[in-house]
């Protein structure tokens, strides 16, 4: 099959037939069905921006594209492949995959994104900091402020026109603990942790001097009255050794100013990060 034929974005089936651009052979040898009459090359994997583009065909380009997969589109991280695509459409038979919402959606709510209509970064926090666990609501809109600059004030606006929505209690507390700062969703849950447990809200990215006064480096949270700060290392480039290297020389630094670094990994538990936490704070606190 020559590369004119290949599809490298989902296509409507029905549509390639009329063009000419494809014969039923063609569609049914080289291509798989992602949705009802949507298509992709057969030897592509496809990723949440390309099911994205699937579920949108699929609603005859009516739908518009909310929740996490409008997240995505605007830039935020640590979004799964998986994740189901929302759409704000009024049609209940989604086919697997796709989750669509009879939702009230005012005009100044979505925009138009590499062409393809996609709720407003307020209007997309809205969606998502109302639904599923508080923590992963925040950490979700965590990802998205860091991708857009998105500020709870312009989301508070946006609710009050929507003031018998569902989740709307949730969506304020998720509101007040946004934090842009967060560079994971693990950072997030540390962040969580503490300021459930007592301690005043930690301060996100704290930046290092170094001796020409600009920032040298970041640290991940903290308290700066005590120079006490907590770090998460999700162990992803410890083997390779110009960071490890890089990471002594910054660590040597840090300590060498006078901060404590609580460092926190998968494997510890909770209970143990609050205990190291306390020992820490009680002895700074003196």
């Amino acid at each position: 099959m020559g590369e004119k034929k290949r599809q490298q974005l989902p296509f409507i089936g029905s549509e390639a037939l009329a063009s000419g651009a494809l014969n039923r052979y063609e569609l049914r040898r080289y291509h798989r069905p992602l949705m009802p009459n949507v298509y992709l090359d057969e030897h592509i994997d496809p990723s949440l921006a390309q099911r994205t583009v699937g579920a949108w065909l699929w609603s005859r380009r009516q739908a518009v594209i909310a929740g996490l997969a409008a997240s995505a589109l605007h830039g935020s991280k640590w979004i799964d492949d998986d994740v189901p695509v929302e759409l704000i459409w009024r049609n209940a038979r989604a086919p697997e995959g796709v989750i669509t919402r009879d939702d009230l959606l005012l005009p100044n709510e979505f925009q138009c994104l590499d062409g393809l209509p996609v709720t407003t970064p307020e209007r997309t926090a809205f969606d998502i900091g109302r639904r599923g666990s508080l923590g992963a609501a925040v950490a979700r809109l965590d990802a998205l402020a860091a991708a857009t600059g998105l500020k709870a004030s312009a989301v508070e606006a946006l609710a009050r026109e929507h003031a018998r929505a569902r989740g709307l209690r949730q969506l304020e507390r998720a509101l007040d603990l946004m934090d842009a700062g967060a560079e994971s969703p693990k950072e997030t849950w540390l962040r969580l942790l503490v300021i459930r447990n007592g301690y005043p809200r930690p301060r996100t990215q704290i930046p290092i001097l170094g001796p020409d006064g600009w920032p040298m480096y970041f640290l991940d949270m903290g308290w700066e009255h005590l120079k006490l700060a907590l770090e998460y290392d999700g162990g992803q480039h410890w083997d390779d050794a110009v960071r490890v290297a890089y990471d002594i020389k910054r660590g040597e630094y840090v300590d060498d100013l006078g901060w404590t670094v609580i460092r926190v990994t998968k494997g510890h538990h909770a209970y143990d990060v609050l205990a190291r936490v306390q020992r820490a704070w009680n002895r700074l606190s003196r």
